[in-house]
């Protein structure tokens, strides 16, 4: 009887909280249910169809998807070479003030998100690629580095310290006994961080960081739907083929 009256509680209190919260937003959803509503709402999405399929505005779609998917791989690249970097600091092995220090690196760049850094670095760089390209790098150099890290803490040191007894140097005991424990799981965090990336690439140009996004930004801009339909299965589409391939070869790093 008692776990009831707590589980009553409880339900009474999540109830109170969700409709507190209604009221405070001041959502009618009564009103978006309405007949006049969900007309608006099938007609603004009617207005999608048929997508523009222009051989002048497809090359212009190709090209953006392009710019998409080098955004997404350069900005990932660079940020594996600085999480690999980061974690070896952050993973303790030079020094405890090293450590504390790039962890509370690690924790700042992945606290604050992709779009965030794309608007700063729009501002620091300019409207473009470029600026997407950074956003992404330092978010995802946040999250690599803590990954990188972890997978350092957790590969037993034995091979490592048995080169190190044998007369071998530390960066040599890293890269022969160290590394090949850890290499394959630093290349799946990798891949994986790769598919966000290439989903979050095409979002990022709604704050001009260049890409598909920014092509979709244009176009609903200018109530151009049939073009933006296009925009967004070439976005479909390239999520599609980055993840089918990203899949593939953690499978075969596996």
């Amino acid at each position: 009887m008692k776990r009831h009256i707590e589980a009553l509680f409880w339900l009474t209190l999540v109830g109170a909280a969700l409709v507190w919260s209604f009221n405070w937003l001041q959502l009618d959803l009564v009103r978006l249910l309405r007949q006049d509503s969900l007309q608006q709402m099938g007609s603004y999405a009617g207005s999608f169809f048929p997508p523009d399929t222009s051989p002048t505005w497809l090359r212009q779609i190709f090209k953006g998807a392009l710019e998409t998917l080098a955004i997404s791989a350069i900005g990932t690249l660079l940020a594996a070479l600085a999480g690999a970097a980061l974690s070896l600091l952050a993973a303790g092995r030079l020094g405890m003030l090293a450590k504390a220090m790039s962890r509370l690196l690690l924790n700042a760049l992945r606290s604050v998100p992709e779009l965030v850094w794309a608007a700063l670095m729009v501002l620091a760089a300019g409207l473009g690629p470029f600026a997407g390209t950074l956003a992404l790098a330092l978010h995802t150099t946040g999250v690599l580095g803590r990954l990188f890290a972890e997978a350092l803490e957790n590969t037993p040191p034995g091979p490592a310290l048995a080169l190190r007894q044998a007369g071998a140097g530390p960066v040599a005991a890293f890269c022969y006994g160290t590394l090949p424990g850890v290499l394959t799981q630093w290349l799946s965090y990798t891949l994986y961080r790769w598919e966000n990336n290439i989903r979050m690439a095409a979002v990022l140009g709604f704050v001009g960081a260049g890409g598909l996004g920014q092509m979709l930004y244009f176009t609903l801009s200018l109530f151009q739907q049939s073009r933006a339909a296009s925009v967004i299965l070439a976005m479909l589409v390239l999520v599609l083929l980055v993840d089918a391939l990203s899949a593939w070869l953690r499978n075969r790093l596996g």
